[in-house]
């Protein structure tokens, strides 16, 4: 089964006031981090999108192997990321991840992306989080999203059988803020 993985790189920011797609991250960009990670799973199509910043992302950030997916309602949340990217997935499913969460595990990604049902989510010791499997019996659905919990609504709305894949270790930090930043660098330092 082909897999399309899409990377959510288009907020604003606007908790943490800079660009967290720029902040530097282990000699590079926190999204260079988050997207090697991606080229790193084997997916069949990469896409990304970009709306905050998306011209100093450009400058700065390799995209190499992602087609870039431009969405001017990013400010509306990040379901209008994915209601804008998922006319162009070409693959039987979509794994979402958070282009400000590096530390996700290529070999989680690979074991979401083959879970059996429409939707698959990570389950790490401390509760559920990114990434998330949607089969594309979902995606009519994904091309309505709005907000930025619409992803989670969806997976707890009941109408889809869900697998809770195992995942080690505590939900990869995701960067929203300045103390979110500073507990990353201080992880990759531990």
């Amino acid at each position: 089964m082909s897999v399309t993985g899409l990377v959510l790189a288009a907020g604003g920011s606007l908790r943490l006031g800079e660009a967290k797609q720029l902040l530097p991250y282990r000699g590079r960009t926190l999204l260079d981090a988050t997207l090697a990670m991606a080229r790193r799973c084997g997916f069949d199509q990469l896409l990304v999108t970009l709306g905050g910043a998306a011209e100093r992302v450009r400058a700065a950030v390799d995209l190499d192997g992602f087609e870039v997916v431009d969405n001017p309602e990013f400010s509306s949340g990040c379901g209008s990321s994915i209601r804008t990217a998922v006319p162009l997935v070409s693959s039987e499913a979509l794994v979402l991840l958070l282009g400000d969460q590096p530390g996700v595990s290529p070999d989680d990604v690979r074991r979401v992306a083959a879970a059996p049902t429409p939707l698959a989510v990570c389950s790490y010791a401390d509760g559920p989080g990114h990434p998330f499997l949607f089969r594309r019996a979902v995606f009519p659905e994904l091309a309505e999203l709005h907000g930025d919990k619409a992803v989670w609504k969806l997976l707890h709305s009941g109408r889809y059988p869900v697998t809770p894949v195992d995942c080690a270790g505590r939900v990869p930090v995701d960067v929203d803020t300045r103390d979110d930043y500073r507990r990353l660098l201080a992880e990759e330092s531990a």
